[in-house]
């Protein structure tokens, strides 16, 4: 099976903390839901159903949708567009972040408009796709703990050494990019989410460059 590269490890890296930079903006926007983390979400969904809240179970459930809608139009993308590089697909998902975006400040009530985030969330898992699997889980801390811990274990038991130093990064890249995104959240409200956006469109500019000397 392909392994991703030490480059694309590192734009994975700047990726997850975008990732995390976003989910925390959502969850301040939403009141405790998620845009990235859809196991929280289908279990708040369950709860809030039946403790009275069907709105909020709604809103948690578009988002769920909107996220594998999200996987969903990524992975059709790369299948019949696979002339369009990685590069490509990270501006694409910058300018998916600004339309995102506008809902959002358009439309803040009652939430559901967060469903275009997930999307872009989603969409995101599938830049890494080798053999139909996702070979670096972006935006979800869970499979990367999992990870983490597989190769912890591993590691003592002489099985492999050092499978657990890129999972473990990766998680490190979404808490703190969740930190600086509730910092930046608290400093500009909204606008932290078009600092995501501009990172992202800067970001794939930059591998578009990398990708045009490549082939020179």
């Amino acid at each position: 099976m392909k392994t991703v590269s030490r480059a694309g490890f590192g734009g994975s890296l700047v990726l997850a903390g975008l990732a995390g930079f976003v989910d925390a903006v959502g969850f301040i926007l939403s009141g405790g839901l998620f845009v990235s983390f859809m196991s929280g979400n289908s279990t708040q969904a369950g709860v809030e159903a039946t403790s009275g809240q069907p709105q909020v179970a709604a809103i948690a459930l578009c988002l769920v949708g909107g996220f594998v809608l999200g996987v969903m139009s990524g992975r059709l993308l790369g299948l019949f567009l696979p002339s369009v590089r990685m590069g490509g697909r990270i501006l694409g998902l910058g300018v998916g972040l600004i339309g995102a975006t506008c809902l959002v400040w358009v439309w803040p009530q009652p939430g559901f408009s967060l469903a275009a985030l997930a999307a872009v969330m989603g969409a995101m898992n599938t830049l890494f796709v080798v053999d139909g699997r996702a070979r670096i889980a972006i935006t979800y801390a869970t499979g990367t703990l999992v990870s983490v811990g597989l190769g912890i274990a591993d590691h003592m038991a002489g099985v492999r050494r050092g499978g657990w130093a890129r999972p473990a990064l990766l998680w490190a890249a979404i808490t703190v990019g969740a930190l600086v995104g509730a910092l930046t959240w608290a400093a500009v409200g909204l606008l932290a989410l078009v600092a995501a956006a501009t990172a992202l469109l800067l970001l794939g500019v930059v591998q578009m460059i990398r990708e045009a000397r490549r082939r020179q």
